[in-house]
C-alpha cells in the first residue's frame, strides 16, 4: 500500500482476469459502492490481479478505488495470480473471483457480509448465472449470441444505474439452489481458512485453470466444523469473452473433459458436484430460510 495504513476492511475481493478491457470495469463497477446496495457500513477492499494481458483495463473512477496489480508469474492458468492476490488481502472475510468476467448482482456484498455473520467458519457460495438466453454461452454463441447482442442485453437492463435487474437478462447454470452445485465464481471464506487451505492448489495449471475452483470449493467444504451457505436472491453474472468454457460447444467439451481428467490424476477420484446444499440465506430477506 501507499501512503497511510488504514485498518483492515471487513472485505476483502480478489479478482483475476486476463484480456478483459471491455468486462473487468463492469465487474469492477459492478462492485463500487455506487452500485451495491446497503454497502454503506461495509469496509472493503478491491484487488484486481492481471494475469498476463498486452495492458491494464481501464479502472472505473469509483470507491472504493481497486488496487491493480499484475502476477509475478502470468500463467495460462489463473491460479497462481489467484494465490497472490488472496496473499495481498487484508479482509477479514475474503471473496475469491477467479474468473473476472463475472459482473455481481445489486445486493450480492451485503448479502454475503451478513450471512457470514452466522457461523464462526462459513463457506458461502453465490450461485453463477450466465447472461443470455442459455445457462451455457458455449451453447448461445452457436444460436448468435456475441458481444454485441450482449451489450443490448444490458442496456436493456438498465446498465449501468444502480437499479439494473441483470436477473431479467440472464440465466442461472443452475435451476434450483438446493440442487447440486460443482462451483462458485464468489467463495467467500474467512481469512484463515484460506490461509488453512493454502488458496488454490497449484497443481491445476491447465488453460483457464482447469476444476482449480470446483477442488477449492470442495476443499473448503471439508474443513473441520464448516458450515456451507448458499446464498439465495443474489448471483454472479458471466459476459461473453472467449473464456475455455463459454466460447462455443465444441472447445467447451473437450475443455471440460481434460479437466475432469487432470482433475482425477490430482486427487484419485471423480469431480463430483456438492448434493448437499447446506444452509439457503434468502439475500433480499436477509435471513436463512432452510
Amino acid at each position: 500500500m501507499t501512503g497511510q495504513e488504514t485498518a483492515p476492511p471487513d472485505l476483502s475481493l480478489v479478482l483475476v482476469g486476463w484480456q478483459m478491457e471491455r468486462e473487468i470495469p463492469r465487474t469492477l463497477w459492478s462492485l463500487s459502492r455506487a452500485f451495491q446496495h446497503g454497502a454503506d457500513d461495509i469496509a472493503y477492499e478491491i484487488i484486481l490481479v492481471d494475469n498476463g494481458s498486452d495492458r491494464l483495463p481501464q479502472i472505473p473512477d469509483m470507491d472504493p478505488m481497486p488496487q491493480v496489480v499484475r502476477a509475478q508469474v502470468a500463467s495460462g492458468s489463473p491460479v497462481g495470480a489467484m494465490n497472490q492476490g488472496l496473499a495481498m488481502a487484508r479482509g477479514a472475510l475474503i471473496g475469491a473471483w477467479i474468473d473476472g468476467a463475472r459482473m455481481a448482482s445489486a445486493n450480492l456484498l451485503r448479502a454475503v457480509h451478513a450471512a457470514a455473520q452466522l457461523h464462526p467458519r462459513p463457506v458461502l457460495a453465490v450461485p453463477n448465472w450466465q447472461l443470455g438466453p442459455s445457462a451455457r454461452q458455449a451453447w448461445s454463441v452457436t444460436q448468435g449470441y456475441d458481444k454485441t447482442v450482449e451489450d443490448a442485453l444490458l442496456a436493456q437492463a438498465g446498465w449501468p444505474a444502480p437499479d439494473a435487474d441483470l436477473f431479467s437478462v440472464a440465466t442461472p447454470e443452475m435451476p434450483q439452489i438446493t440442487g447440486p452445485m460443482m462451483e462458485s465464481n464468489a467463495l467467500f471464506l474467512r481469512a484463515q481458512d484460506w490461509a488453512a487451505l493454502g488458496g488454490f492448489d497449484p497443481g491445476f495449471d491447465l488453460v483457464g485453470g482447469g476444476m482449480a475452483n470446483p477442488d477449492m470449493y470442495q476443499r473448503a467444504l471439508q474443513l473441520e466444523g464448516a458450515q456451507q451457505i448458499r446464498i439465495d436472491g443474489a448471483a454472479t453474472f458471466h459476459q461473453i469473452h472467449g473464456g475455455t468454457t463459454t466460447d462455443g460447444k465444441a472447445r467447451a467439451i473437450a475443455a471440460v473433459k481434460e479437466a475432469a481428467v487432470h482433475y482425477q490424476r490430482l486427487r484419485g477420484a471423480p469431480i463430483r458436484q456438492i448434493r448437499e446444499p447446506g444452509w439457503i440465506f434468502d439475500a433480499n430477506a436477509q435471513h436463512v430460510v432452510r
